[in-house]
């Protein structure tokens, strides 16, 4: 290993991808290497790969070209899930001088005993179906709050989504060795944590364990004042563990992210979805019976093959009628050993597009409205360290975005505010208490 030299990171795609890019930061830190910014002509570059959709794999491609630009000389790295998917298509690359499966990106040292550009990419994976290890994994350093990542892969093989093929079936580590990185986190001056991972509801393969067990032992957990879900499946989101986040819990915030993909049930059971929308419906309605307040965040995915227009509104007339607070839109693109393609026609590209904007033109409504809910009320804000035109950002724990002007002495910080009026960006002004 060549110590001392420079290595610089760049992640594409989920939470999940952040804190495993943090994980392997730190172990080409262990290893003398510095890290530093992408446009810091780094000797390595760490590029960490997402396969969601059609752009993330043309990201990429940009992404090893802007590197190069950087510095011709530097050795080039690709994982991932891009790079599960589609390795030795990514080591034709100009310029890509190795590629690491999921099973290998974690012993990504051992492959650069040598960081001298190759003629040829190195190529280096197995077959998902061999990986069967959990790595733990969390995000320090880069952001006010840390990703841990409690739970990873995937069974559900839903019939648009590639991540079973990228990151193998679903597992996770014991309770036990789970709190022993929450508590590595309660170490640091973190004071957020956010738990992610592909399916986190499914924690508790093979363990006699479950997700329940796991917040209520993670809520114990000293030194950690927050914790947020990243991301939970309807089906998987129990009653009981809506009412601990709500009303047991002093540290799990009044905020779940819950994936709807449509609210139509034929297209829900092509999708190969494990609910219908009144399961949906039944969840949003026991959240907000015990909290008004919750901010409750939508994934749904426009253009799904055979959606008719029909379908389409009775979608969107479903999304619209639920207390939700915010849409996370995803337009279906075409991938490769996927089920989708066959189960009808393509919906054109220019009519997806028009349902993208009108569930975007929704979501910044619903946004609106549950911001305009909270005005007046008092909240506590956990300020953020970036500085951009002398503001600076926070979030309360029903995820308001707020602003003030810049303070050092805030960052990282809690602070009890009263939540004012919401500026031309949508963006909530406050005054302290």
């Amino acid at each position: 290993m060549i110590q001392y030299k420079k290595v610089a990171f760049y992640t594409l795609g989920c939470k999940l991808n952040f804190s495993e890019t943090s994980t392997i930061a730190r172990l080409f830190e262990d290893a003398g290497f510095a890290k530093v910014d992408f446009e810091d002509a780094p000797d390595v570059f760490v590029i960490n790969t997402c396969s969601v959709t059609d752009n993330a794999d043309k990201k990429c491609k940009q992404l090893v070209k802007k590197a190069l630009k950087v510095n011709p000389d530097a050795f080039v790295t690709i994982v991932g899930c891009y790079a599960q998917l589609k390795p030795e298509e990514i080591g034709k690359i100009p310029g890509v001088d190795l590629v690491l499966g999921a099973n290998e990106k974690f012993d990504i040292l051992a492959y650069l005993e040598q960081t001298d550009k190759k003629e040829e990419a190195q190529v280096s994976y197995q077959n998902i179906k061999e990986t069967k290890e959990f790595i733990p994994s969390f995000s320090y350093g880069d952001r006010t709050r840390s990703f841990l990542k409690v739970q990873d892969g995937c069974d559900y093989f839903c019939t648009f989504c590639t991540i079973p093929l990228a990151r193998g079936k679903s597992r996770n580590a014991s309770i036990a060795e789970t709190l022993v990185e929450a508590n590595k986190i309660a170490q640091t001056e973190i004071k957020e944590v956010v738990l992610t991972g592909v399916n986190i509801g499914d924690f508790g393969q093979g363990e006699g364990e479950n997700f329940f067990q796991l917040i209520q032992a993670l809520d114990k957990v000293g030194g950690i004042d927050r914790y947020r879900i990243s991301s939970i499946e309807p089906n998987l989101l129990s009653n009981e563990i809506i009412d601990f986040c709500l009303t047991d819990s002093q540290k799990f915030v009044p905020h779940f992210h819950i994936p709807l993909q449509v609210g139509n049930d034929r297209i829900l059971k092509a999708m190969r979805r494990k609910y219908e929308r009144s399961l949906y419906s039944e969840r949003v309605a026991q959240i907000k019976s015990l909290r008004t307040d919750c901010c409750i965040g939508v994934d749904v995915i426009v253009g799904f093959p055979g959606e008719t227009d029909e379908e389409f509104l009775d979608s969107y007339n479903f999304i619209q009628s639920l207390p939700i607070s915010y849409i996370h839109v995803f337009t279906y693109s075409e991938r490769a050993n996927t089920s989708a393609p066959k189960l009808g026609e393509f919906v054109p590209m220019e009519k997806r597009k028009e349902r993208s904007k009108m569930l975007h033109i929704l979501s910044d409504k619903k946004k609106r409205a549950f911001y305009e809910e909270n005005v007046a009320t008092i909240r506590t804000v956990l300020f953020e360290a970036e500085e951009e035109e002398g503001m600076m950002y926070g979030f309360t724990e029903n995820y308001v975005k707020v602003k003030t002007p810049f303070q050092a002495e805030l960052v990282n910080n809690f602070r009890e505010v009263r939540l004012t009026n919401i500026d031309r960006d949508g963006i909530m002004k406050i005054e302290f208490i």
